[in-house]
């Protein structure tokens, strides 16, 4: 990082007029050890999806069974995030890790030309043998990593159980490993889950003990009586389990979702390869801070891609000490946000690399 700084001080422009992208490049380089850090590519989005008990309380206007439709979406190419992967050329990978209602294969929704059908038999899903497409940005990529069909209802018990929260994380991490084995220079964080704000918002709150009203947003949209029973809802989770800041895992499982606690299993494997990951919206910063209470020094892998429209992002980015890179009212998820800010950080790093410097230039310093 001193190597960094030093090598910012003799480049040719006034020290300090890159603002914010200097101190990445700085964070990034300490990350990996060198000067400069390597670029942050090959990228490789990882959206995991689930889906939650809670959605039975009303707290969302969209049917569950979207989660399923949307992964159909991404696989066929056609979501929002896709559109934004092949702008960066950046693969993607969607990892059912609780989805509760059955992956459309019907050929009309799901393109076989992009994923053929058969492949959805998870016993063809090993590691192993996608290895070679793993990073391709032309073919988004299926794995299926279900713990159980969604969570339970965190109003009424504990949305997991212990196990079923360490098993998700333990996938995050094992998605982290496989990207980054494969070549990723960087990882997004991605999601998908009719009514996952929610859950969101509880964590936020459970994390950094913000009330309910400022950890709460209107996710997909819900209209005034509607938002209000969202904001009554995660007062009574956190009333009824009282989950523990220090517990990551006991919170985790108690009113988390299935996508947050691999998100954090992704973050963790991400700083446990000094590898930077690279974080969306709500759901990735709740997650990231359910990371961060497991390993503190997890944040230095962090990088905050945006300031989501939901105000618990807001809440939870400064908790973490992080600032956005971008600030476009976005509150779409996905890893939307993320994908628009990663040339930001690639031109953080890029800076080091090929700006001349005063010397090599045969520019005169002041």
């Amino acid at each position: 990082m001193a190597a960094a700084r030093e090598l910012h001080g003799r480049l040719t422009k006034p020290a300090g007029s890159l603002g914010a992208l200097e101190e990445l490049s700085v964070r990034l380089a300490g990350l990996a050890g060198v000067c400069p850090p390597p670029l942050p590519e090959p990228a490789a989005v990882a959206i995991f999806a689930g889906d939650h008990g809670v959605h039975a309380q009303g707290v969302s206007p969209w049917p569950q069974e979207v989660t399923a439709q949307m992964i159909g979406n991404f696989l066929a190419g056609g979501a929002v995030v896709n559109a934004f992967a092949r702008q960066a050329g950046a693969s993607v990978t969607v990892v059912d890790v609780g989805v509760a209602t059955p992956l459309p294969t019907d050929p009309a929704v799901l393109d076989p030309a992009v994923l053929d059908p058969a492949v959805l038999d998870p016993a063809v899903l090993d590691p192993a043998v996608l290895d070679p497409a793993v990073l391709d940005p032309a073919v988004p990529r299926l794995v299926v990593a279900s713990v159980r069909q969604g969570t339970r209802d965190l109003t009424v018990t504990a949305a997991l159980t212990r196990d079923e929260a360490l098993a998700a994380v333990q996938t995050g991490i094992r998605i982290a490993d496989e990207l980054i084995d494969a070549g990723a220079g960087i990882l997004l964080t991605g999601d998908m889950g009719i009514g996952n704000t929610t859950p969101a918002a509880v964590l936020i709150a459970a994390f950094t003990g913000a009330d309910p009203l400022d950890t709460t947003g209107r996710g997909t949209g819900v209209d005034d009586p509607t938002y209000a029973h969202k904001v009554a809802v995660v007062r009574a989770a956190l009333a009824r389990h009282t989950p523990d800041p220090a517990d990551p895992l006991g919170v985790l499982a108690a009113v988390g979702g299935l996508e947050h606690a691999a998100l954090a299993g992704l973050i963790l494997g991400a700083a446990a390869r000094r590898t930077p990951v690279l974080l969306d919206g709500v759901i990735a910063v709740s997650a990231a801070l359910a990371a961060a209470a497991f390993a503190p020094a997890a944040v230095d892998a962090m990088v905050a891609g945006h300031r989501s429209a939901e105000p618990g992002a807001t809440v939870a980015l400064r908790h973490l000490g992080l600032d956005p890179l971008i600030d476009l009212g976005l509150r779409l998820g996905e890893g939307t946000g993320a994908l628009l800010a990663l040339p930001v950080v690639t031109g953080a790093v890029r800076v080091l690399h090929e700006v001349a410097t005063f010397d090599s230039a045969g520019v005169a310093e002041k």
